[in-house]
């Protein structure tokens, strides 16, 4: 039987240190008897190399049945390379990993879909940062969440200062800012996978982490969800994956309000895939490993479901 020549992408310009161990974990975990594994790896300057060796991402991709994508970069660049040169890769394609990084514009999404996402300003074209703040400071209570509004990365500032600085900071890697209200409650983190035992979108068993902690990786706390909260937090999980046209998986963050609902508070369409990531720890919860994980979404991908 000819082996399936898997290429599994990671590195990349933003992400970098996080998506190596990503990387490293699927290559463990993908059977060598069934896959021909190829690394490959794009450095911080874009550079491609395959098994250390630099070349022309034509050349590597002409060479692979399939790619993993392992990149923490979102963008839906790297996306649109694999659709243009036609090869079956993992994860969304790149018009819904475009949109769902895109704050203003998934926010909107999922509220025309009646899924809650906290009250927020888009800061644009920004001439006086500290004017853009005071305002800010006028229309929400502190503390509040600021974000880039492409990509990924935040601040909970509790003070003015910290606000103004926060802002300044965002500023120096993105064109504009998201400031959002702040959701205090009870965090929860539920990724979602397609077509998995039986289900057109499987949700697995919701995790409590904080969700404004951004590390790369949320610290999984004892969960404490009633059965009515884990499933409404699936319910939504499943609605925001298909709002957003996400496919094969995908992650969702947020925080249940005691008297306002669940809101979401963060989507990632290609959601950390390493030892320790949350999707890893929830197959284990359901009997299932990230070895199994891999050989289904690339069935998903090889017929593009």
């Amino acid at each position: 039987m000819n082996k399936i020549r898997v290429g599994v992408i990671r590195g990349g310009h933003n992400g970098y240190c996080e998506s190596l161990p990503t990387g490293a974990n699927i290559i463990k975990n993908l059977s060598s008897d069934r896959y021909d594994v190829r690394d490959i790896l794009i450095d911080k300057s874009g550079i491609w190399h395959m098994h250390g060796i630099p070349s022309q991402p034509h050349d590597i991709l002409s060479r692979l049945d399939i790619v993993i994508n392992a990149l923490h970069t979102n963008d839906g660049k790297i996306q649109h390379i694999f659709e243009t040169h036609g090869i079956p890769f993992t994860g969304s394609g790149s018009f819904s990993s475009t949109t769902s990084n895109n704050l203003s514009i998934s926010r909107d999404i999922l509220k025309k879909s009646a899924i809650k996402t906290p009250q927020s300003i888009l800061l644009d074209n920004l001439v006086n940062i500290s004017k853009e703040a005071h305002e800010v400071f006028r229309k929400f209570p502190l503390p509040v969440v600021v974000r880039p509004s492409f990509g990924s990365g935040m601040t909970v500032a509790k003070g003015f200062p910290e606000l103004e600085e926060a802002i300044k900071k965002t500023l120096e890697y993105s064109k504009s800012v998201m400031v959002e209200e702040y959701i205090s409650g009870k965090g929860a983190g539920c990724s979602i996978l397609d077509d998995f035992r039986g289900e057109e979108l499987y949700a697995f068993p919701p995790v409590e982490i904080d969700p404004y902690k951004h590390t790369g990786m949320e610290e999984i706390q004892s969960t404490s969800f009633s059965t009515e909260q884990k499933k409404e937090i699936e319910n939504i999980a499943k609605s925001a994956h298909k709002a957003l046209g996400m496919e094969h998986y995908s992650h969702f963050n947020f925080v249940i309000h005691p008297k306002r609902g669940v809101f979401v508070v963060g989507t990632t369409p290609h959601p950390d895939l390493s030892e320790k990531s949350i999707i890893a720890r929830s197959l284990t919860s359901v009997g299932a490993s990230v070895s199994h994980f891999l050989e289904h979404i690339i069935g998903l991908a090889i017929t593009r479901k």
